[in-house]
């Protein structure tokens, strides 16, 4: 029974090894992430600097996206990730030790980098060790399990705020965050095999001009769905949380709300994945568009927790068809060079991204909520017409 389940997830030893330092390293990263645009007001910055801090995260996911690439070509994946597990536990230990908002965003320049740095190595260890005929499986287990500590993180960082305050509970999330990326990196070395690089790495970004022409539709729709993501991104916990406007909901309630909404994620991933690699992507990267394009809309409207559950439930429907781009963005790159084009894609596009949270924070602060709530749908809505019209569609097809 278990060998049948394995077999039909596409589950491996190499797999198994990723998926749990993604648990790990994961979950000590979220349980202060969702909370730092409170800890920063809490520690003395202004509104703008959350909005600001997003942007920066963005333009480092950008920025990391080609090293990520580059040094998983040079060196594998193995050695690639302890690399990256090391920086992340760098910015943790900065944000431990000095209790200041600056310090907050020196050490969010390592500890925001595991995500994007990491990717590029997962994918190809993905696409690598799984077979062909479940790949999508694949990528779906990965974001599956990234979904695990995305609910149950923010569950203990609102626990810890109730109990210890903002500015105690986030720094005790911090320390078990470097606790848990310690294990996270043994668990690491000794469960993933040694790899063998796919190229020499002189190549660390690939020219956008040499995009294959669908890569490149996918890519402007999809930078124009981030900026529906990304303008009201710095501010959903704020907007939950605050009276002024906003529904007024405890640290702890909000917690939930990640939790319902990381739920419904995970309830979606394993029967999309297993009808994505049996039929066209295309379709399912659409129906994804339309719930993150849903969701500003949807939040503008709740000021009540019942409310916010409603729209935390469509943003984890987001995630529908996430993984289904992903491996569309590995289709699309030629057998080559997948890490470094994956890499590439994800600094060209969190590269332009980064101005969609600095346009959210001024609309924010010198407007109003509601207009970065309706400029953000605005954005999705293009980003769903530019891909139904010219976005490439794929399908598996039986391989060696």
């Amino acid at each position: 029974m278990i060998r049948q389940i394995t077999k039909f997830l596409g589950i491996n030893k190499g797999l198994t090894g990723l998926l749990a330092m993604v648990i790990l390293v994961g979950l000590g990263e979220k349980m202060a992430e969702r909370f730092l645009p409170l800890y920063l007001t809490a520690l003395g910055a202004s509104l703008l600097v959350p909005g600001l801090l997003n942007g920066l995260n963005v333009l480092l996911g950008a920025i990391y996206s080609i090293p990520g690439g580059w040094f998983t070509a040079r060196y594998g994946y193995k050695k690639s990730l302890l690399g990256f597990n090391l920086a992340a536990m760098v910015g943790y230990g900065i944000v431990i030790v000095f209790p200041h908002w600056i310090a907050v965003v020196i050490g969010s320049f390592f500890f925001l980098s595991w995500t994007s740095l990491s990717l590029p190595a997962a994918m190809q260890l993905i696409r690598g060790e799984v077979p062909g005929n479940k790949q999508v499986m694949g990528v779906s287990l990965h974001s599956l399990v990234r979904r695990i500590p995305m609910a149950l993180g923010p569950i203990i960082g609102g626990v810890l705020i109730d109990r210890f305050g903002i500015t105690d509970g986030i720094r005790i999330a911090f320390i078990l965050a470097f606790i848990l990326g310690i294990i996270s990196t043994i668990i690491q070395q000794i469960s993933l095999k040694g790899d063998t690089p796919q190229g020499d790495g002189h190549t660390a970004i690939v020219p956008l001009k040499t995009f294959p022409s669908g890569l490149k539709w996918l890519l402007t729709s999809d930078i124009l769905i981030r900026y529906s993501e990304q303008m009201p991104y710095s501010y959903i916990a704020i907007w939950a949380v605050d009276t002024a406007g906003g529904a007024g909901v405890t640290a702890s309630q909000f917690g939930i709300l990640t939790a319902i909404e990381m739920m419904v994620a995970l309830l979606v991933y394993i029967p999309v994945a297993y009808f994505a690699d049996r039929m066209r992507k295309k379709p399912f990267v659409l129906i994804t568009y339309m719930f993150f394009t849903l969701f500003p809309l949807v939040l503008w409207f709740s000021t009540t927790f019942s409310l916010l559950v409603v729209a935390f439930i469509i943003r984890g429907l987001k995630e529908f068809g996430e993984p289904t781009r992903k491996s569309l963005i590995m289709d699309l790159s030629p057998d080559s060079q997948k890490p470094v084009f994956f890499g590439s894609y994800y600094f060209y596009r969190d590269t332009v991204v980064t101005l969609s949270a600095i346009i959210g924070a001024f609309l924010w602060k010198y407007v109003s909520p509601e207009a970065t709530f309706l400029v953000s749908t605005a954005f999705g809505l293009i980003g769903i017409l530019v891909f139904a019209i010219w976005g490439t569609d794929t399908k598996y097809v039986q391989s060696i």
